[in-house]
């Protein structure tokens, strides 16, 4: 009688694997998005879309894609450039899924201390909200 092991791939995700593009166009430097609600219904059962906050590194060039937004939402202030922006989830290099967020607006831009005694980098933090909300389970074919 020989024992046998077996081995059972684990199903998830690593919080560290993970991509952010805006209108299509992938965008670096971000450190950490907070706060992905991707359901969420009110006390009338309306449908409810919480903010998300994108922290980022502060970066000097300013035609990024992130940066044009940026300097075109503090420009037009109410008027709210809006882009798509999509969030998508990576497993051992292959996307699993990804949430896009049709007609984000940016509402907030504020950053981490600047602080003598600190080496870290300074942190841009955006908070943003959107219309709608659009989630695709990419590692799932044929999903009904």
């Amino acid at each position: 009688m020989t024992d046998q092991i077996e081995i059972v791939a684990v199903d998830s995700l690593v919080a560290n694997e993970f991509e952010v593009q805006l209108n299509g166009e992938a965008i670096t430097g971000i450190f950490r998005v907070d706060g992905l609600t991707t359901f969420k219904l009110d006390q009338n059962g309306e449908r409810v879309h919480e903010p998300v906050t994108l922290v980022k590194m502060v970066q000097r060039d300013g035609n990024t894609a992130i940066n044009k937004w940026l300097r075109e939402t503090m420009a037009y202030g109410s008027d709210k450039p809006r882009r798509h922006l999509t969030i998508v989830a990576i497993d051992d290099g292959v996307e699993t899924r990804r949430w896009t967020l049709r007609d984000a607006w940016i509402q907030q831009v504020c950053y981490s201390a600047f602080d003598t005694a600190s080496t870290e980098m300074v942190e841009e933090i955006l908070t943003i909200y959107y219309e709608s909300i659009e989630e695709t389970w990419s590692a799932t074919p044929n999903l009904e």
